[in-house]
């Protein structure tokens, strides 16, 4: 088990250090749960009743926050508390490797290029004219197909499939069930009938990505799908075909973006969104929970749509008067033009 002085992080962190520099910290907790050895954090301030009954052996708070600190409580002063509790965090990471070695099950292709340092678990496939770089974790069962590349430190967890052709990388992580590189779905109909157009281009992932369980992202039609760098993408997202994601953008648990749909950099998409095809959304833009975006998004700012749940008598009434909106839209056109043939006879008598 890792542990670190708050000596030791104050210093990794650049933080004032109020209480004891020798106390050792080993583990992370919230500050109602905590223990000894262990560091919490308060972000928000209307946390900070759980301050002076919290057993953890120290917190990370910003300065404001500090002055409510109990006696016996140690403390880590820092400009973004929840920003230094995930460094801490990452210090402590007891998280298993994926793969460890090169298990005697692995089914690795002659024609494959493989580092020394990287790990292949069990019955994970490796098919020909892969590439695998140094300290790369491929888990259990996972596929890699012909000519994919995962650049150095790319950790897969088990059950992940990599289609032909896949480029990923390094220090991306793809976590258990998701799909890359599978076909887009592209077809063309003649007379009824649908005919499977091939997908002959491939996807391409940045660096530093993390990308969620189940999700499945297609190969492009014919240029690349492309996820740029440090892009998050929780679990059972759907990404479409030629779909461009731009460095730095948050995508939240089953959003589906559909395809050749353009998303910029530091979006922030909630969970649960569908966004329309062949648009574009700029830099910044932020996508609320549930929103169905059916054209393009110009300006940075948050956009929402979707009914928030109400009660079921509520709801009934509410739906019953929106199926009437466009006899009120009529009613009050024929009220405006009333109105405005009014005010010309009156105009006129004058």
């Amino acid at each position: 088990m890792r542990s670190y002085s708050l000596a030791d992080l104050a210093e990794q962190l650049g933080a004032q250090l109020i209480g004891n520099a020798k106390c050792n910290i080993s583990a992370t907790a919230t500050l109602e749960h905590g223990g000894t050895g262990k560091i919490g954090f308060l972000s928000n301030s209307k946390y900070r009743k759980y301050l002076t009954e919290t057993n953890v052996s120290a917190v990370l708070l910003n300065a404001d926050d500090a002055a409510f600190v109990p006696p016996g409580v140690n403390a880590l002063v820092v400009k973004d508390p929840y920003v230094a509790f995930a460094r801490v965090a990452q210090l402590l990471d007891s998280t298993p490797a994926a793969a460890k070695g090169i298990h005697s099950s692995a089914c690795i292709d002659p024609t494959a290029e493989v580092a020394i340092s990287a790990a292949i678990g069990p019955n994970a496939v490796i098919a020909a004219g892969a590439i695998v770089g140094e300290n790369a974790q491929i888990g259990a069962g996972c596929f890699v197909g012909e000519r994919a590349v995962l650049e150095d430190n790319v950790r897969l967890w088990p059950n992940v499939s990599v289609y032909h052709g896949v480029k990923i990388g390094r220090s991306t992580i793809v976590h258990s069930g998701a799909v890359i590189g599978s076909d887009g779905f592209g077809f063309a109909n003649e007379r009824g009938n649908w005919l499977k157009i091939p997908q002959t281009g491939a996807v391409v992932i940045g660096a530093d990505c993390e990308i969620g369980a189940n999700t499945t992202i297609d190969r492009g039609a014919i240029d690349n799908t492309v996820i740029g760098n440090n892009v998050i993408i929780d679990n059972l997202c759907q990404i479409a075909h030629n779909v461009k994601v731009g460095d730095h953008t948050a995508i939240a648990g089953a959003t589906i973006i559909a395809g050749s749909t353009k998303i910029g950099r530091y979006c922030i998409i909630g969970g649960g969104a569908c966004i329309n095809g062949h648009i574009e959304i700029c830099d910044g833009a932020h996508i609320s929970g549930m929103a169905m975006v059916m054209k393009p998004i110009t300006e940075k700012g948050v956009y929402s749509s979707g009914i928030p749940a109400t009660s079921n008598i509520e709801w009934r009434k509410n739906t019953a008067k929106l199926r009437q909106i466009d006899q009120l839209y009529q009613r009050v056109k024929q009220l405006e033009q009333q109105l405005a043939g009014m005010h010309t006879a009156t105009g006129a008598d004058h």
